[in-house]
């Protein structure tokens, strides 16, 4: 009896010694699922209290037929890059919420949003703003336009015709190597001969106001990039190098589709825009 009931004893001891290393082993896998979700993804519990669904990559792709796809980027953006079929009604259109009230009804779907990736507020925002315009079913796929392009290239548009392969796309790398900070940026402005120095921002934001003492020239993005192409092809042709400011360094992202398009080679952007100029002066 006691040897019986000593074995009884350490089967015992050994399922509950099983059975605690399975709570703790799925309690570390859920420490270490959570803050890795919430750091892939830092706006998505701020939005879920307010009813804002996001959407996973897969679950769009197999979805496009029954969702209406909403790009709430700028116009340039959505004529950079954007996904195929999406439609394009910017966050800051005055029309907007006639724009997606409108779509809503006509497609009988649920508007999904999106924007530029998991940092990027815009589709959560337009998403919240479509609500409160009335539209029931809106949802947001927060991995942004990116992501969606290096697993559904054929799925995607890049400067108006079908991008097909993800190779296409400009790597991180690529575009860090044409950011130089705001020391960098001035010191190679005044080593080089004739430099032609470019101000993006729209009028709005550069409120008529020249960081470079009036020797810049002020070429807002437009979707057909007319007079910015006139002036980047003298450039091209006179071998002058070029230099872009935008107002917090995102725009020049896409304007370098243009200019590798355009086959340009000596072209520099400001780390931060002009927002990192301000605040170097101590005016944010």
């Amino acid at each position: 009896m006691p040897i019986a009931g000593s074995s009884n004893g350490v089967v015992g001891r050994e399922r509950r010694f099983a059975v605690l290393a399975g709570v703790l082993a799925l309690g570390v896998a859920l420490l270490l699922a959570g803050p890795a979700v919430a750091e892939d993804f830092p706006l998505r519990d701020k939005y879920a209290s307010v009813g804002v669904a996001p959407v996973e990559t897969e679950e769009l792709a197999a979805s496009l037929d029954a969702m209406a796809v909403v790009d709430a980027r700028s116009p340039y953006e959505y004529a950079t890059l954007h996904i195929r079929d999406a439609v394009s009604i910017p966050l800051a259109a005055r029309d907007f919420d006639e724009s997606v009230r409108t779509l809503a009804e006509k497609s009988g779907q649920p508007l999904v949003f999106y924007c530029n990736g998991v940092t990027c507020a815009v589709s959560y925002k337009a998403a919240l703003k479509a609500k409160e315009a009335g539209v029931a079913e809106v949802r947001v796929y927060d991995a942004g336009v990116f992501a969606w392009a290096q697993t559904h290239p054929e799925h995607t548009v890049l400067l108006g015709e079908p991008l097909q392969r993800a190779d296409r796309l400009i790597a991180d790398e690529a575009f860090k190597s044409r950011v130089l900070d705001e020391d960098a940026f001035y010191a190679r402005i005044q080593s080089s001969t004739d430099p032609v120095i470019v101000d993006i921002r729209s009028k709005d934001q550069r409120q008529g106001v020249s960081l470079f003492q009036m020797q810049d020239r002020h070429v807002p993005l437009t979707i057909d990039n007319q007079e910015l192409g006139g002036l980047v092809q003298a450039a091209i042709t006179e071998k002058r190098p070029m230099f872009f400011v935008d107002a917090t360094g995102k725009q020049v992202r896409w304007l370098q589709y243009y200019l590798e398009e355009q086959g340009a080679t000596q072209y520099w952007f400001l780390e931060g825009g002009a927002s990192q100029i301000f605040e170097s002066m101590g005016l944010q």
